[in-house]
């Protein structure tokens, strides 16, 4: 039998990969489903079934409200935002069509559309600026009459750059091309309307700034896109049975399985935390966080920091380095030494460090949350001061 981790005082930094702690509600949500319901939703006709069901749907009406907008049955769960994406990439693009990107997207965009640049999509990726920043204007030099789609991070995980989703968008609509936002850094963090954003496909993951649990996610599909947009999984859905052939509406097409109930219950929660607590409290605080935390990195020797200078055009995350010291050096010793828990290195996002000149070294990033105190700021400045002083 293994002996109990010992439990010691950490400081957690690590919210740009996964929010800890989550609320209360998240928890008590999923143990209230394991224990009080246990239904499959959809599956069965008892109370139980449909008190699942149910939680799924209020999932969704809670998402529509967050995301802006109107119907919570374009709201598709899946287990994360790359399998999100993976329906949005390989459900509408063909051989012949066109794709424009940025030079700060994660794997879980460039690794699909470098599968389909093989399988003959074009595929263009403009430069950002040196601390992850897109421009706009950059964007018509290269649309081509098959360009289909624009794929753009909402904030970068390497820098936390915020990008212009409003005027790419704009531009997307006015040209007929698809937008598709992975929202994977921001759901939770900042402001999304996809209507007024004039958004097509919106990818997002819930056990980030959702404060929902690990495999949970979802997509938005604009209405009508469903008649074009091939499903990723087929099988059961609890829905039109008596048919072999896959059902052709929202959210079915897409939600073949049984669903992850247990999970999406918490994910509910979560997303009613934030509805409560107001997006602009929780930005507020992890604004006031990063700010406190980049003054502060500033003014130590030895340090390089990445990403917009101001904390108003970041999310709550900082990359930055230490000279004379690796980043896996360091997060050893911030856990080792001082409870610190971060990540370090390319953050499956190898074109983001290739543009900020990070890559193959990479960085230290610490994520920030709702949750942290300034004090932790204080301490984790002074851990930073520490380690850069004994390698001068």
């Amino acid at each position: 039998m293994k002996a109990p981790l010992k439990k010691r005082q950490i400081i957690y930094f690590d919210n740009a990969a996964t929010s800890w702690p989550k609320p209360a509600g998240t928890t008590a949500a999923m143990v209230q489903y394991a224990e009080e319901i246990g239904g499959s939703p959809g599956r069965s006709g008892h109370h139980r079934s449909i008190a699942a069901g149910r939680i799924i749907f209020e999932a969704r009406d809670a998402l529509m409200e967050l995301l802006g907008c109107d119907d919570p049955l374009r709201i598709i769960f899946t287990k994360n935002a790359t399998e999100a994406l993976n329906i949005a990439l390989l459900g509408l693009l063909n051989p012949g069509d066109h794709v424009i990107t940025s030079g700060m997207e994660h794997n879980s965009v460039m690794r699909p559309l470098r599968y389909l640049e093989s399988q003959g999509i074009g595929l263009s990726i403009l430069p950002c600026s040196d601390d992850g920043q897109l421009n706009t204007e950059d964007i018509s030099a290269v649309l081509q009459p098959r360009t289909r789609m624009i794929v753009l991070n909402h904030a970068s995980n390497v820098t936390g750059a915020i990008q212009p989703l409003g005027e790419v968008g704009k531009i997307a609509r006015d040209r007929g091309i698809l937008f598709c936002v992975d929202a994977a850094q921001t759901a939770g963090a900042l402001p999304i309307d996809v209507d007024a954003m004039a958004i097509d496909l919106l990818a997002f993951t819930g056990h980030k700034s959702l404060f929902g649990p690990q495999g949970t996610g979802g997509l938005y599909v604009r209405e009508c896109l469903e008649t074009q947009l091939r499903p990723l999984l087929l099988g059961g859905t609890g829905s039109r049975s008596e048919f072999e052939a896959q059902p052709d509406f929202l959210p079915d097409k897409y939600e073949s399985g049984t669903p992850n109930t247990i999970g999406i219950a918490g994910l509910e929660a979560g997303v009613r935390f934030v509805l409560r607590e107001g997006l602009e409290t929780i930005r507020h605080r992890e604004e006031e966080l990063t700010a406190r935390f980049l003054d502060g990195l500033a003014s130590l020797p030895g340090i390089t920091i990445y990403g917009p200078s101001d904390a108003a055009n970041r999310t709550a995350l900082v990359s930055f380095n230490i000279a004379g010291v690796s980043p896996s050096e360091a997060a050893l010793e911030f856990d080792e030494c001082f409870g610190i828990l971060c990540r370090t290195g390319l953050h499956c996002a190898p074109a983001a460090h290739r543009t900020i000149g990070t890559f193959p070294r990479g960085t230290i990033r610490f994520g920030f949350g709702y949750f942290n105190q300034e004090d932790e700021i204080i301490l984790a400045l002074k851990a930073i001061e520490s380690i850069a002083q004994n390698r001068l």
